[in-house]
Protein backbone atom coordinates (compact mmCIF):
# COMPACT_ATOMS: atom_id res chain seq x y z
CA UNK A 1 0.00 0.00 0.00
CA UNK A 2 1.37 3.49 -1.01
CA UNK A 3 1.92 5.96 1.88
CA UNK A 4 -0.30 8.78 2.75
CA UNK A 5 1.50 12.15 2.06
CA UNK A 6 0.87 15.01 4.11
CA UNK A 7 -0.35 17.08 1.37
CA UNK A 8 -3.02 14.05 0.93
CA UNK A 9 -3.68 14.63 4.29
CA UNK A 10 -4.08 18.72 4.23
CA UNK A 11 -6.60 17.98 1.68
CA UNK A 12 -8.97 15.67 3.38
CA UNK A 13 -9.00 17.52 6.71
CA UNK A 14 -9.82 20.90 4.24
CA UNK A 15 -12.35 19.11 2.78
CA UNK A 16 -13.71 17.52 5.57
CA UNK A 17 -14.27 20.65 7.30
CA UNK A 18 -15.97 22.05 4.07
CA UNK A 19 -18.29 19.12 3.93
CA UNK A 20 -19.38 19.85 7.84
CA UNK A 21 -19.95 23.20 6.80
CA UNK A 22 -22.04 22.71 4.19
CA UNK A 23 -24.17 19.98 6.16
CA UNK A 24 -24.75 22.68 9.22
CA UNK A 25 -25.78 25.50 6.60
CA UNK A 26 -28.32 23.44 5.03
CA UNK A 27 -29.39 21.87 8.21
CA UNK A 28 -29.99 25.81 9.22
CA UNK A 29 -32.09 26.03 6.50
CA UNK A 30 -34.06 23.82 6.37
CA UNK A 31 -34.61 24.18 10.51
CA UNK A 32 -35.38 27.86 9.64
CA UNK A 33 -37.80 26.56 6.40
CA UNK A 34 -39.63 24.27 8.92
CA UNK A 35 -42.81 25.91 9.55
CA UNK A 36 -43.75 26.19 5.91
CA UNK A 37 -43.95 22.54 5.52
CA UNK A 38 -45.61 22.15 9.04
CA UNK A 39 -48.99 20.17 8.73
CA UNK A 40 -51.46 20.76 11.84
CA UNK A 41 -53.24 17.99 11.39
CA UNK A 42 -50.20 15.32 11.61
CA UNK A 43 -50.82 13.21 14.61
CA UNK A 44 -47.57 13.60 15.71
CA UNK A 45 -48.25 17.18 16.45
CA UNK A 46 -45.83 18.11 18.90
CA UNK A 47 -47.72 19.43 21.75
CA UNK A 48 -44.63 20.76 23.55
CA UNK A 49 -45.59 24.08 21.20
CA UNK A 50 -48.50 24.33 22.81
CA UNK A 51 -49.03 27.92 24.35
CA UNK A 52 -50.52 27.26 27.74
CA UNK A 53 -51.57 30.21 28.62
CA UNK A 54 -54.13 29.86 25.45
CA UNK A 55 -54.57 26.69 25.76
CA UNK A 56 -56.06 27.57 29.18
CA UNK A 57 -57.85 30.49 27.97
CA UNK A 58 -59.62 28.53 25.25
CA UNK A 59 -60.68 26.05 27.52
CA UNK A 60 -62.64 28.78 30.04
CA UNK A 61 -63.54 30.00 26.71
CA UNK A 62 -65.34 27.41 25.34
CA UNK A 63 -67.49 27.00 28.40
CA UNK A 64 -69.74 30.18 27.81
CA UNK A 65 -71.72 27.66 24.97
CA UNK A 66 -72.47 25.63 27.49
CA UNK A 67 -73.61 28.38 29.84
CA UNK A 68 -76.05 29.80 27.19
CA UNK A 69 -77.65 26.89 25.93
CA UNK A 70 -81.08 26.18 26.12
CA UNK A 71 -83.56 23.31 26.17
CA UNK A 72 -83.01 20.02 27.66
CA UNK A 73 -79.32 19.77 28.92
CA UNK A 74 -77.25 16.92 28.14
CA UNK A 75 -74.24 16.43 29.99
CA UNK A 76 -74.28 19.62 31.88
CA UNK A 77 -71.05 21.48 32.78
CA UNK A 78 -72.55 24.61 34.75
CA UNK A 79 -73.57 23.28 38.45
CA UNK A 80 -75.93 26.49 37.99
CA UNK A 81 -77.67 26.18 34.75
CA UNK A 82 -80.78 23.37 34.50
CA UNK A 83 -83.29 22.74 31.49
CA UNK A 84 -84.96 25.75 30.12
CA UNK A 85 -86.88 27.09 27.19
CA UNK A 86 -88.72 23.61 27.69
CA UNK A 87 -91.99 24.89 25.30
CA UNK A 88 -90.17 26.60 22.60
CA UNK A 89 -91.52 26.31 19.33
CA UNK A 90 -94.88 24.56 20.44
CA UNK A 91 -97.10 26.91 18.80
CA UNK A 92 -96.09 25.88 15.66
CA UNK A 93 -95.56 22.58 16.18
CA UNK A 94 -91.53 22.60 16.25
CA UNK A 95 -88.99 21.34 18.10
CA UNK A 96 -87.03 24.81 19.20
CA UNK A 97 -85.96 24.09 22.79
CA UNK A 98 -81.89 23.64 21.62
CA UNK A 99 -79.96 26.68 20.50
CA UNK A 100 -78.52 29.29 22.91
CA UNK A 101 -79.51 32.60 24.59
CA UNK A 102 -77.97 35.88 22.86
CA UNK A 103 -76.46 37.55 25.84
CA UNK A 104 -77.10 38.33 28.89
CA UNK A 105 -81.38 37.93 28.24
CA UNK A 106 -83.30 34.47 27.32
CA UNK A 107 -83.83 35.96 23.80
CA UNK A 108 -82.75 33.48 21.31
CA UNK A 109 -82.08 35.94 18.12
CA UNK A 110 -81.48 33.79 15.25
CA UNK A 111 -79.41 36.41 12.81
CA UNK A 112 -76.46 36.26 15.51
CA UNK A 113 -76.77 32.87 16.46
CA UNK A 114 -76.54 31.67 13.12
CA UNK A 115 -73.25 34.31 12.98
CA UNK A 116 -72.11 32.33 15.79
CA UNK A 117 -72.43 29.07 14.15
CA UNK A 118 -70.91 30.26 11.16
CA UNK A 119 -67.49 31.36 12.79
CA UNK A 120 -67.51 28.47 15.53
CA UNK A 121 -67.32 26.00 12.12
CA UNK A 122 -65.03 28.61 10.66
CA UNK A 123 -62.51 28.18 13.33
CA UNK A 124 -62.75 24.39 13.81
CA UNK A 125 -62.21 24.04 10.01
CA UNK A 126 -59.23 25.97 10.40
CA UNK A 127 -57.74 25.28 13.96
CA UNK A 128 -59.68 22.07 14.60
CA UNK A 129 -56.17 20.10 15.21
CA UNK A 130 -54.90 22.65 17.68
CA UNK A 131 -58.45 22.27 19.51
CA UNK A 132 -57.85 18.72 19.76
CA UNK A 133 -54.49 19.31 20.97
CA UNK A 134 -55.87 20.61 24.44
CA UNK A 135 -58.45 18.15 24.45
CA UNK A 136 -61.21 20.96 23.39
CA UNK A 137 -62.49 19.84 19.31
CA UNK A 138 -65.16 17.31 20.79
CA UNK A 139 -66.88 20.07 22.96
CA UNK A 140 -66.42 22.72 20.19
CA UNK A 141 -68.12 20.08 17.96
CA UNK A 142 -71.00 19.64 20.55
CA UNK A 143 -71.61 23.53 20.85
CA UNK A 144 -71.65 23.68 17.11
CA UNK A 145 -74.62 21.13 16.84
CA UNK A 146 -76.61 22.26 19.57
CA UNK A 147 -77.09 25.77 17.44
CA UNK A 148 -77.11 23.65 14.14
CA UNK A 149 -80.31 21.09 15.25
CA UNK A 150 -82.08 24.20 15.97
CA UNK A 151 -81.39 25.68 12.64
CA UNK A 152 -82.52 22.79 11.06
CA UNK A 153 -85.69 22.58 12.98
CA UNK A 154 -86.08 26.05 12.50
CA UNK A 155 -86.34 25.91 8.50
CA UNK A 156 -89.80 23.18 8.57
CA UNK A 157 -90.53 24.03 4.63
CA UNK A 158 -87.89 25.64 1.66
CA UNK A 159 -89.40 29.36 1.86
CA UNK A 160 -90.05 29.36 5.67
CA UNK A 161 -87.59 30.44 8.75
CA UNK A 162 -88.11 30.86 12.65
CA UNK A 163 -85.68 33.53 13.50
CA UNK A 164 -86.30 34.52 16.26
CA UNK A 165 -87.61 33.11 20.06
CA UNK A 166 -89.57 35.11 22.42
CA UNK A 167 -90.17 38.71 22.55
CA UNK A 168 -87.07 41.17 23.70
CA UNK A 169 -89.53 43.76 24.92
CA UNK A 170 -91.46 41.20 27.09
CA UNK A 171 -88.47 39.56 27.98
CA UNK A 172 -86.44 43.30 29.32
CA UNK A 173 -89.50 43.53 31.78
CA UNK A 174 -87.88 40.38 33.37
CA UNK A 175 -85.19 39.64 35.35
CA UNK A 176 -85.08 36.04 36.01
CA UNK A 177 -83.36 33.04 35.87
CA UNK A 178 -84.01 31.45 32.24
CA UNK A 179 -85.20 27.68 34.18
CA UNK A 180 -87.98 29.65 35.94
CA UNK A 181 -89.35 31.48 32.90
CA UNK A 182 -93.50 31.62 32.81
CA UNK A 183 -94.13 33.88 30.16
CA UNK A 184 -94.97 33.26 27.10
CA UNK A 185 -92.16 32.68 24.23
CA UNK A 186 -93.76 34.21 20.82
CA UNK A 187 -91.94 32.84 17.63
CA UNK A 188 -90.76 35.12 14.31
CA UNK A 189 -90.01 34.14 11.28
CA UNK A 190 -89.80 35.18 7.51
CA UNK A 191 -90.84 34.18 4.14
CA UNK A 192 -91.99 34.76 0.70
CA UNK A 193 -94.46 37.70 1.94
CA UNK A 194 -92.24 38.81 4.54
CA UNK A 195 -89.01 38.23 3.85
CA UNK A 196 -85.52 38.14 5.54
CA UNK A 197 -82.76 37.71 2.62
CA UNK A 198 -79.53 38.72 5.21
CA UNK A 199 -80.88 35.92 7.79
CA UNK A 200 -81.70 33.40 5.67
CA UNK A 201 -78.29 33.64 4.01
CA UNK A 202 -76.17 33.90 7.15
CA UNK A 203 -78.40 30.96 8.21
CA UNK A 204 -77.41 28.82 5.06
CA UNK A 205 -73.78 30.12 5.08
CA UNK A 206 -73.80 28.53 9.06
CA UNK A 207 -75.29 25.35 7.43
CA UNK A 208 -72.82 25.08 4.89
CA UNK A 209 -69.52 25.66 7.10
CA UNK A 210 -71.28 23.49 9.26
CA UNK A 211 -72.08 20.87 6.75
CA UNK A 212 -67.68 20.85 5.90
CA UNK A 213 -66.54 20.15 10.13
CA UNK A 214 -69.53 17.06 10.38
CA UNK A 215 -68.70 15.98 6.63
CA UNK A 216 -66.05 12.88 8.07
CA UNK A 217 -67.98 12.79 11.45
CA UNK A 218 -71.42 12.04 10.59
CA UNK A 219 -71.84 12.33 7.08
CA UNK A 220 -75.65 12.31 6.65
CA UNK A 221 -75.87 15.20 9.24
CA UNK A 222 -73.51 17.01 6.99
CA UNK A 223 -75.64 16.11 3.82
CA UNK A 224 -78.95 17.44 5.96
CA UNK A 225 -76.90 20.13 6.78
CA UNK A 226 -75.86 21.16 2.87
CA UNK A 227 -79.25 20.82 1.73
CA UNK A 228 -80.92 23.21 3.90
CA UNK A 229 -78.24 25.67 3.37
CA UNK A 230 -78.99 25.08 -0.45
CA UNK A 231 -82.87 25.32 -0.09
CA UNK A 232 -82.04 28.85 2.12
CA UNK A 233 -79.80 30.32 -0.02
CA UNK A 234 -82.34 30.13 -2.98
CA UNK A 235 -85.09 31.53 -0.49
CA UNK A 236 -82.58 34.40 0.22
CA UNK A 237 -81.72 35.12 -3.19
CA UNK A 238 -85.45 34.68 -5.14
CA UNK A 239 -86.80 36.83 -1.85
CA UNK A 240 -85.17 39.56 -1.57
CA UNK A 241 -85.64 42.07 1.63
CA UNK A 242 -84.36 42.89 4.80
CA UNK A 243 -85.72 40.82 7.79
CA UNK A 244 -85.69 44.21 10.01
CA UNK A 245 -87.58 45.55 6.96
CA UNK A 246 -90.30 43.04 6.69
CA UNK A 247 -90.26 42.28 11.13
CA UNK A 248 -89.91 46.10 12.43
CA UNK A 249 -89.89 45.27 16.28
CA UNK A 250 -86.01 43.64 15.53
CA UNK A 251 -84.61 46.58 14.46
CA UNK A 252 -84.06 47.74 18.12
CA UNK A 253 -82.04 45.05 18.11
CA UNK A 254 -80.22 43.53 15.60
CA UNK A 255 -81.10 45.25 13.14
CA UNK A 256 -79.93 44.52 9.27
CA UNK A 257 -78.71 47.39 7.28
CA UNK A 258 -78.38 45.36 4.17
CA UNK A 259 -78.02 41.68 2.96
CA UNK A 260 -75.52 42.23 -0.30
CA UNK A 261 -72.39 40.50 2.28
CA UNK A 262 -74.49 38.05 3.18
CA UNK A 263 -75.65 36.86 0.19
CA UNK A 264 -72.16 36.79 -0.82
CA UNK A 265 -70.60 35.15 2.35
CA UNK A 266 -73.64 32.00 2.02
CA UNK A 267 -72.29 31.76 -1.40
CA UNK A 268 -68.54 31.69 -0.50
CA UNK A 269 -69.51 28.95 1.87
CA UNK A 270 -71.22 27.00 -0.14
CA UNK A 271 -68.96 26.77 -2.56
CA UNK A 272 -66.41 25.49 -0.21
CA UNK A 273 -69.15 23.01 0.98
CA UNK A 274 -69.85 21.72 -2.76
CA UNK A 275 -67.60 22.69 -4.61
CA UNK A 276 -70.18 23.71 -7.46
CA UNK A 277 -68.70 26.25 -9.98
CA UNK A 278 -72.13 28.36 -9.90
CA UNK A 279 -71.54 29.27 -5.98
CA UNK A 280 -68.09 30.87 -6.98
CA UNK A 281 -69.63 32.06 -10.49
CA UNK A 282 -72.09 33.92 -8.00
CA UNK A 283 -69.42 35.51 -5.86
CA UNK A 284 -67.46 36.30 -8.52
CA UNK A 285 -70.17 38.28 -11.36
CA UNK A 286 -72.04 39.77 -7.96
CA UNK A 287 -68.77 41.65 -6.24
CA UNK A 288 -69.58 44.90 -8.13
CA UNK A 289 -72.88 45.02 -6.80
CA UNK A 290 -71.72 44.06 -3.37
CA UNK A 291 -67.98 43.53 -2.25
CA UNK A 292 -67.07 47.48 -2.16
CA UNK A 293 -64.27 46.17 -2.99
CA UNK A 294 -61.20 48.77 -2.03
CA UNK A 295 -63.75 50.08 1.05
CA UNK A 296 -62.70 47.49 3.84
CA UNK A 297 -65.21 47.85 6.74
CA UNK A 298 -65.16 46.18 10.00
CA UNK A 299 -66.19 42.24 10.76
CA UNK A 300 -68.80 41.67 12.44
CA UNK A 301 -72.30 40.08 13.19
CA UNK A 302 -73.93 42.81 10.89
CA UNK A 303 -71.37 42.94 8.55
CA UNK A 304 -69.44 40.01 6.72
CA UNK A 305 -67.05 41.43 4.24
CA UNK A 306 -63.94 41.39 5.79
CA UNK A 307 -65.00 37.70 6.15
CA UNK A 308 -65.62 37.27 2.70
CA UNK A 309 -62.64 38.89 1.42
CA UNK A 310 -60.60 36.64 3.56
CA UNK A 311 -62.69 33.18 2.83
CA UNK A 312 -62.20 33.96 -0.83
CA UNK A 313 -58.88 34.90 -0.61
CA UNK A 314 -58.04 31.33 -0.20
CA UNK A 315 -59.20 30.38 -3.29
CA UNK A 316 -56.55 33.09 -4.55
CA UNK A 317 -54.13 31.48 -2.41
CA UNK A 318 -54.71 28.11 -2.89
CA UNK A 319 -56.66 27.80 -6.67
CA UNK A 320 -59.68 26.26 -7.34
CA UNK A 321 -60.01 22.42 -8.80
CA UNK A 322 -62.26 23.70 -11.35
CA UNK A 323 -60.71 26.20 -13.82
CA UNK A 324 -61.34 29.87 -13.47
CA UNK A 325 -61.85 32.10 -16.17
CA UNK A 326 -59.89 35.22 -16.40
CA UNK A 327 -62.79 37.50 -15.48
CA UNK A 328 -62.89 34.94 -12.34
CA UNK A 329 -59.66 35.26 -11.45
CA UNK A 330 -59.81 39.21 -11.35
CA UNK A 331 -62.64 39.19 -9.24
CA UNK A 332 -60.71 37.19 -7.21
CA UNK A 333 -58.17 39.27 -6.89
CA UNK A 334 -60.20 42.00 -6.37
CA UNK A 335 -61.43 40.24 -2.78
CA UNK A 336 -57.63 39.45 -1.80
CA UNK A 337 -56.48 42.63 -3.08
CA UNK A 338 -59.34 44.62 -0.09
CA UNK A 339 -58.85 41.79 2.17
CA UNK A 340 -54.76 43.46 2.15
CA UNK A 341 -56.16 46.59 2.53
CA UNK A 342 -58.43 45.88 5.69
CA UNK A 343 -55.14 43.69 7.51
CA UNK A 344 -52.58 46.47 6.43
CA UNK A 345 -54.63 48.96 8.78
CA UNK A 346 -54.48 46.96 11.97
CA UNK A 347 -50.79 46.58 11.39
CA UNK A 348 -49.86 49.72 13.85
CA UNK A 349 -46.76 50.59 12.11
CA UNK A 350 -48.16 50.73 8.40
CA UNK A 351 -48.67 53.66 6.80
CA UNK A 352 -52.43 52.87 6.49
CA UNK A 353 -52.79 52.29 10.17
CA UNK A 354 -56.14 52.68 11.43
CA UNK A 355 -56.20 55.25 14.14
CA UNK A 356 -59.82 53.66 15.50
CA UNK A 357 -57.56 52.25 18.53
CA UNK A 358 -56.41 53.07 22.11
CA UNK A 359 -53.48 54.30 23.49
CA UNK A 360 -52.69 51.06 24.66
CA UNK A 361 -53.57 49.80 21.50
CA UNK A 362 -56.54 47.71 21.43
CA UNK A 363 -58.39 48.08 18.03
CA UNK A 364 -61.44 50.08 19.44
CA UNK A 365 -64.52 50.58 16.93
CA UNK A 366 -67.26 51.48 18.81
CA UNK A 367 -68.39 52.22 22.37
CA UNK A 368 -70.83 49.22 22.37
CA UNK A 369 -69.53 45.73 22.59
CA UNK A 370 -65.98 46.67 21.11
CA UNK A 371 -64.08 43.57 21.59
CA UNK A 372 -65.95 41.89 19.42
CA UNK A 373 -64.26 44.56 16.97
CA UNK A 374 -60.50 43.90 17.71
CA UNK A 375 -61.21 39.58 18.16
CA UNK A 376 -62.87 39.57 14.87
CA UNK A 377 -60.08 41.48 12.73
CA UNK A 378 -57.54 39.67 14.96
CA UNK A 379 -58.80 35.91 13.82
CA UNK A 380 -59.39 37.47 10.79
CA UNK A 381 -55.35 38.77 10.94
CA UNK A 382 -53.97 34.94 12.10
CA UNK A 383 -56.34 33.25 9.87
CA UNK A 384 -54.81 35.31 6.69
CA UNK A 385 -51.20 35.38 7.82
CA UNK A 386 -51.60 31.62 8.16
CA UNK A 387 -52.75 31.16 4.40
CA UNK A 388 -49.54 33.32 3.78
CA UNK A 389 -47.03 30.69 5.42
CA UNK A 390 -48.82 27.61 4.01
CA UNK A 391 -48.59 29.49 0.62
CA UNK A 392 -44.94 30.41 1.07
CA UNK A 393 -46.35 34.34 0.30
CA UNK A 394 -43.39 35.94 1.65
CA UNK A 395 -44.90 39.85 2.05
CA UNK A 396 -47.97 41.82 2.79
CA UNK A 397 -47.47 45.26 0.54
CA UNK A 398 -48.83 48.12 2.45
CA UNK A 399 -48.71 51.14 0.54
CA UNK A 400 -44.47 50.66 0.01
CA UNK A 401 -43.62 48.89 2.28
CA UNK A 402 -43.80 45.20 3.28
CA UNK A 403 -44.69 42.98 6.29
CA UNK A 404 -43.99 39.40 7.01
CA UNK A 405 -47.02 37.39 8.11
CA UNK A 406 -45.69 36.70 11.72
CA UNK A 407 -46.29 40.52 11.59
CA UNK A 408 -50.03 39.95 11.09
CA UNK A 409 -49.74 36.86 13.97
CA UNK A 410 -48.05 39.38 16.67
CA UNK A 411 -50.85 42.17 15.73
CA UNK A 412 -53.08 39.42 16.78
CA UNK A 413 -51.52 38.41 19.78
CA UNK A 414 -51.17 42.31 21.03
CA UNK A 415 -55.07 42.16 21.29
CA UNK A 416 -55.32 38.99 22.82
CA UNK A 417 -52.57 39.45 25.34
CA UNK A 418 -54.41 42.52 26.42
CA UNK A 419 -58.04 40.66 26.58
CA UNK A 420 -56.66 38.59 28.57
CA UNK A 421 -54.77 41.55 30.89
CA UNK A 422 -51.72 43.01 29.62
CA UNK A 423 -53.57 46.74 29.58
CA UNK A 424 -53.56 49.35 32.13
CA UNK A 425 -56.47 47.50 34.22
CA UNK A 426 -54.82 44.66 35.13
CA UNK A 427 -57.83 42.90 33.95
CA UNK A 428 -58.96 40.02 32.06
CA UNK A 429 -61.89 40.32 29.98
CA UNK A 430 -62.38 37.07 29.59
CA UNK A 431 -64.41 35.74 32.65
CA UNK A 432 -62.74 32.90 35.11
CA UNK A 433 -59.24 33.63 33.15
CA UNK A 434 -56.48 35.04 35.53
CA UNK A 435 -57.09 36.06 39.21
CA UNK A 436 -59.10 39.30 38.17
CA UNK A 437 -61.94 39.45 35.72
CA UNK A 438 -65.47 41.07 35.69
CA UNK A 439 -67.44 40.55 38.60
CA UNK A 440 -70.85 41.97 37.61
CA UNK A 441 -71.52 40.61 34.79
CA UNK A 442 -75.09 41.84 32.59
CA UNK A 443 -76.28 38.29 32.46
CA UNK A 444 -79.21 37.45 34.38
CA UNK A 445 -78.67 33.75 35.21
CA UNK A 446 -75.05 34.65 36.37
CA UNK A 447 -76.86 37.30 38.93
CA UNK A 448 -79.22 35.62 40.40
CA UNK A 449 -78.70 32.56 43.38
CA UNK A 450 -80.00 29.01 42.24
CA UNK A 451 -82.63 28.88 45.40
CA UNK A 452 -83.87 32.29 44.53
CA UNK A 453 -87.36 32.36 44.67
CA UNK A 454 -88.15 36.16 43.60
CA UNK A 455 -90.37 36.56 40.78
CA UNK A 456 -90.74 37.97 37.35
CA UNK A 457 -89.89 41.64 38.93
CA UNK A 458 -88.58 41.32 42.33
CA UNK A 459 -85.62 39.84 40.06
CA UNK A 460 -84.51 42.97 39.66
CA UNK A 461 -82.79 43.57 42.92
CA UNK A 462 -80.13 41.35 41.68
CA UNK A 463 -79.37 43.71 38.60
CA UNK A 464 -79.04 46.41 40.77
CA UNK A 465 -76.98 44.97 43.89
CA UNK A 466 -73.83 46.02 44.25
CA UNK A 467 -72.33 42.62 45.16
CA UNK A 468 -70.58 40.22 42.71
CA UNK A 469 -72.86 37.50 41.00
CA UNK A 470 -73.16 34.52 42.88
CA UNK A 471 -72.41 32.31 39.76
CA UNK A 472 -69.57 33.05 37.62
CA UNK A 473 -70.51 32.96 33.48
CA UNK A 474 -67.45 31.21 33.22
CA UNK A 475 -65.87 31.87 29.43
CA UNK A 476 -67.91 35.18 28.96
CA UNK A 477 -66.04 37.66 27.12
CA UNK A 478 -67.78 41.25 27.98
CA UNK A 479 -67.88 43.97 25.84
CA UNK A 480 -64.74 45.63 26.72
CA UNK A 481 -63.06 48.76 27.62
CA UNK A 482 -63.48 52.57 27.24
CA UNK A 483 -61.22 54.48 24.73
CA UNK A 484 -59.19 55.69 27.17
CA UNK A 485 -58.48 51.76 28.46
CA UNK A 486 -60.76 52.19 31.24
CA UNK A 487 -63.22 49.59 32.39
CA UNK A 488 -66.27 49.79 35.24
CA UNK A 489 -67.67 46.50 36.23
CA UNK A 490 -71.34 47.51 36.85
CA UNK A 491 -73.79 45.41 35.74
CA UNK A 492 -76.11 48.19 34.35
CA UNK A 493 -72.96 49.47 32.12
CA UNK A 494 -74.67 47.21 29.25
CA UNK A 495 -72.38 48.42 26.80
CA UNK A 496 -68.99 47.61 28.51
CA UNK A 497 -70.69 44.48 30.71
CA UNK A 498 -73.03 42.92 28.75
CA UNK A 499 -71.45 39.75 26.49
CA UNK A 500 -72.69 37.77 23.52
CA UNK A 501 -72.67 34.02 21.87
CA UNK A 502 -70.96 35.20 18.83
CA UNK A 503 -68.21 36.95 21.19
CA UNK A 504 -67.31 33.19 22.15
CA UNK A 505 -67.38 32.17 18.93
CA UNK A 506 -64.78 34.91 17.55
CA UNK A 507 -62.34 34.35 20.65
CA UNK A 508 -62.19 30.75 20.41
CA UNK A 509 -61.50 31.16 17.07
CA UNK A 510 -58.33 33.73 17.58
CA UNK A 511 -57.26 31.66 20.98
CA UNK A 512 -57.31 28.41 18.68
CA UNK A 513 -55.33 29.91 16.10
CA UNK A 514 -52.91 31.07 18.32
CA UNK A 515 -52.68 28.07 20.47
CA UNK A 516 -49.47 26.59 18.59
CA UNK A 517 -46.42 29.05 18.14
CA UNK A 518 -47.18 28.81 14.52
CA UNK A 519 -50.14 27.37 12.77
CA UNK A 520 -50.23 26.02 9.41
CA UNK A 521 -54.22 25.58 7.25
CA UNK A 522 -53.98 22.00 6.57
CA UNK A 523 -57.22 21.00 8.33
CA UNK A 524 -59.70 22.55 6.20
CA UNK A 525 -59.42 20.89 2.63
CA UNK A 526 -57.94 23.35 0.08
CA UNK A 527 -59.66 24.01 -3.13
Amino acid sequence: MEKESPKDKRWFWRGLVLFSFVAFVLAAVLFSFRKYFHRSDSSNADTNQVVNKYANALSIAMRFFDVQKSGKLVNNKIAWRGDSAMGDGSEANLDLTKGMFDAGDHVKFGFPMAFTATVLSWSILEYGNNMKLVNELENAHESLKWITDFLINAHPSDNVLYIQVGDPKLDHTCWERPEVMTRKRPLTHVNATYPGTDVAAETAAAMAAASLVFASIDSAYSETLLKHAQQLFKFAVTYRGLYSISIPGVQEFYNSTGFGDELLWAAAWLYHATEEKSYLRYVTTNGNAFANWGNPSWFSWENKLAGVQVLLSRVNFFGSKEDISTEESLSLQLYRQTAETFLCGLLPESPTATSQRTADGLVWVNQWNPLQYSVASSFLAVVYSDYMLCSQTSNLYCSGELYEPTELRNFAVSQLDYILGNNRMEISYLVGYGSRYPQQVHHRGASIPVDDNSNCSDGFKWLHTREPNPNVAVGALVGGPSLSDTYMDFRNNISQSETTTYNSALIVGLISGLITSSSQVESFVKN
